[in-house]
């Protein structure tokens, strides 16, 4: 999404930082420029989230401390309450550079500029980095690490100052990429919006579900749904925010959807009629989504992923089984890609999926069922 961004010249110092917002997000970015020991000041009007987001180690009150501006202010709240909050810090002059981490960003620009803020010590940006659960117990460290860092300078801030919010985020282990705000916001309605939509409306189809077809739930399904266990108040304003955007990529999706079913209704209701023709669309809405899924970028951001091979191993659940699996892998030289971990119900036991070359899978076998492991091959 977007370019990635790489500065000029010597990169700034940011060494205090002030969060207004301690949320998910907000303590996130917190606590991952602590770990570069940077001083961190907090802000928010819950006291408990506040306090909470302290004693986790994300930083200190901004109401006790005083001074010089901060470096940077990062707005860490809902958007539509960014455009009042950023006036308010600006006024009271909390930093020399102010960004945001709101999702969408062409509505935040124009509240912004409405309330009549500094948009030349502003620059826009989203984290893209999330989890299903909110609230500074939720936050990570590691939350950006390897994720893309929206920028969406307006043209007013100079480059010095693009260059500090990029710098922020580096130190956040993100990777910034600058692009503007109308093509941020329908990038991020066709990867987070729309599907946090469509996995809510998957997830909602189980309610009322009977405990037999609760306990077939598999991997599968946990994937499709895990993003709806998101706040539905956030996830409202979000979606208003980025409406038509979102509402178009939606709307594609129904199309496939209705098209999907009705061949499916066609096929399951007239027996006789039964041709291959019927399950077209079935065929090229699947063919089309395995392209779309092998499209995404992969490891170390990867435009074309490499194709694993998977070699299911069961591991038992109990302290360090995963550890001396990993070591196992590691005695017989293979590097593992990528892995997955699907639990049995009912049973003290698991599948651990792990990802690695092709050219590695027989190695690997070989080496871990001379080690005990149960492991099942694909071939």
């Amino acid at each position: 999404m977007g370019e990635s961004w790489d500065g000029a010249g010597d990169r700034p110092v940011v060494g205090r930082v002030t969060v207004i917002g301690t949320g998910l997000v907000g303590t996130s970015v917190a606590l991952a420029l602590r770990a570069r020991d940077v001083d961190v000041t907090l802000s928010d009007p819950d006291p408990a989230s506040l306090r909470l987001a302290c004693e986790l180690g994300a930083g200190r009150p901004l109401a006790e401390t005083g001074g010089e501006p901060a470096d940077v202010a990062v707005i860490a709240a809902p958007p539509a309450v960014i455009p009042e909050v950023l006036r308010e810090a600006q006024d009271r002059g909390l930093a020399h550079v102010y960004t945001d981490a709101a999702s969408v960003k062409a509505s935040v620009l124009a509240g912004a500029d409405r309330l009549g803020c500094d948009m030349a010590t502003f620059v826009p940006g989203h984290p893209m980095g999330g989890r299903e659960k909110h609230g500074p117990g939720a936050a990570r460290a590691d939350l950006f690490l390897g994720r893309s860092w929206a920028l969406c300078p307006t043209g007013k801030a100079d480059a010095e100052t693009v260059a500090v919010v990029a710098e922020l985020a580096r130190m956040c282990g993100a990777v910034p990429r600058i692009l503007d705000a109308d093509a941020h916001d329908r990038a991020v309605a066709l990867v987070s919006h729309a599907p946090h939509v469509a996995s809510s409306a998957v997830a909602a189809s189980l309610l009322g579900a009977d405990e037999a077809a609760l306990a077939l739930a598999g991997q599968g399904v946990r994937d499709v749904t895990r993003v709806a266990g998101g706040d539905p108040a956030l996830w409202t304003e979000i979606l208003t925010h980025n409406a038509l955007p979102v509402a178009e990529v939606l709307s594609g999706v129904a199309e496939d959807l209705a098209a999907t079913a009705e061949a499916l209704r066609a096929f399951g209701s007239r027996p006789v009629e039964r041709t291959e023709e019927t399950l077209a669309p079935v065929r090229d809405v699947l063919a089309r989504g395995r392209g779309g899924q092998g499209s995404l970028p992969g490891k170390h951001g990867a435009v074309r992923r490499p194709a694993y091979t998977v070699v299911p191993v069961v591991i038992p659940d109990e302290p360090g089984a995963l550890g001396r699996l990993f070591a196992a892998s590691d005695e017989a030289g293979v590097n593992i890609e990528d892995v997955r971990i699907e639990h049995t119900p009912g049973l003290p036991l698991g599948v651990c999926e792990l990802y690695v070359l092709p050219e590695a899978e027989d190695t690997l076998v070989r080496a871990l069922a001379d080690g005990g492991w149960s492991v099942h091959p694909s071939r």
